[in-house]
């Protein structure tokens, strides 16, 4: 896979942290269970996204409506990869992305200001026939990082980018293997 398209995030040998931003409601009740219940909904699709910047960015540092609490999900890295390899990138054939049990896109990575860099950021949408899958048997813990987003976003607006950069989870290239990279690769 092009270096462009690398998938960054942070994990350690057993784990990787995906990020989600929800209403407190159900961020509350996913705190308190320890994972995702109702009024989470398990019959539609959840994008999950290992690069912090872009979901501050989608989520305009939890400040959107409905995406007021940020979560780290981390998740099992077999669970990670058993999803990638069922992935459909959303530039295929329609039919083909309609069947899909998981959706992939790339967007531009973002800086903390938001402005789009020149890699990309992977996006992984989990379909509702692999929801209960990802919320009963991948997901190892959920943390809540709103106040840390916050402080980060609060930083950044008084032009502090820098110290609010320390804030946000390091990140590195995911060891992703071979056999997966030709299926997540645009250009294919």
């Amino acid at each position: 896979m092009a270096p462009q398209y690398e998938i960054r995030a942070d994990y350690d040998a057993h784990t990787i942290v995906v990020y989600q931003a929800y209403a407190p409601a159900i961020a509350d009740a996913a705190l308190q269970a320890g994972r995702f219940v109702a009024p989470f909904s398990f019959h539609r699709m959840t994008w999950i996204k290992p690069s912090f910047p872009w979901l501050m960015h989608r989520s305009n540092w939890a400040r959107k409506p409905g995406q007021e609490r940020v979560l780290a999900v981390r998740i099992t890295r077999q669970g990670w990869e058993a999803a990638l390899s069922r992935a459909t990138l959303t530039t295929a054939d329609p039919a083909a992305v309609a069947q899909a049990a998981v959706h992939v896109q790339w967007d531009p990575e973002r800086s903390p200001r938001g402005a789009a860099l020149n890699h990309y950021s992977i996006q992984v949408g989990i379909g509702r026939h692999l929801i209960r899958t990802f919320a009963d048997d991948w997901i190892v813990s959920l943390t809540d990082l709103t106040p840390q987003v916050r402080k980060a976003a609060a930083l950044i607006q008084t032009g502090q980018a820098a110290k609010a950069q320390r804030l946000f989870p390091a990140e590195r290239v995911y060891p992703l293997p071979r056999r997966l990279e030709g299926a997540l690769s645009p250009g294919r």
